[in-house]
């Protein structure tokens, strides 16, 4: 890890979901994660594991048709986008895009690499890919002061687990 990208592989969904439950405490209200990648590459098993890392009971899915949906049963309000459906930025207004970003909860994003123009100005980026063994690799990259910080931090976080459990 360098101070503005992380990259880490993962075999299994239920390793996604652990890496993703190492960042869930040190979110805070205001945080913003966007979510790149082809379908089925591990952007809602990420969400998953973010949830059980809020302590978020129920099932995480994925809002494909409902473009939104928000958790509040947490100890910080998760919102989950998925902006795939939507045709063109304008729509972005529709669904209260801004104003959810904007709240007192924590944000993921998938797909909001389809309007690069309407990007916040401090997010994480997180892009998923999937090898040809079935892996899953996730490439992190911060973009603002504050996604700096908590990428510094959580790789700290993770790089400390990975050796405690042996998986370096």
């Amino acid at each position: 890890m360098n101070a503005r990208t992380y990259t880490r592989t993962m075999r299994t969904p239920a390793e996604t979901r652990q890496l993703a439950a190492t960042l869930a405490p040190l979110l805070e209200p205001g945080d913003v994660v966007m979510l790149e990648g082809d379908l089925g590459a591990g952007k809602t098993h990420f969400v998953q594991g973010v949830a059980a890392g809020l302590g978020i009971e129920g099932d995480v899915t994925s809002p494909t048709f409902n473009i939104l949906i928000t958790y509040t049963d947490g100890s910080l309000e998760l919102n989950h986008f998925d902006l795939y459906r939507l045709d063109s930025a304008d729509q972005l207004e529709d669904v209260g895009y801004w104003d959810v970003l904007e709240g007192g909860g924590v944000s993921f994003v998938e797909w909001g690499d389809k309007f690069p123009d309407d990007l916040p100005s401090d997010f994480l980026c997180l892009h998923f890919s999937v090898g040809d063994d079935g892996a899953r690799t996730v490439e992190v990259r911060a973009c603002g002061e504050r996604a700096h910080d908590l990428l510094c931090v959580w790789g700290s976080v993770e790089a400390a687990h990975l050796i405690e459990t042996d998986i370096l």
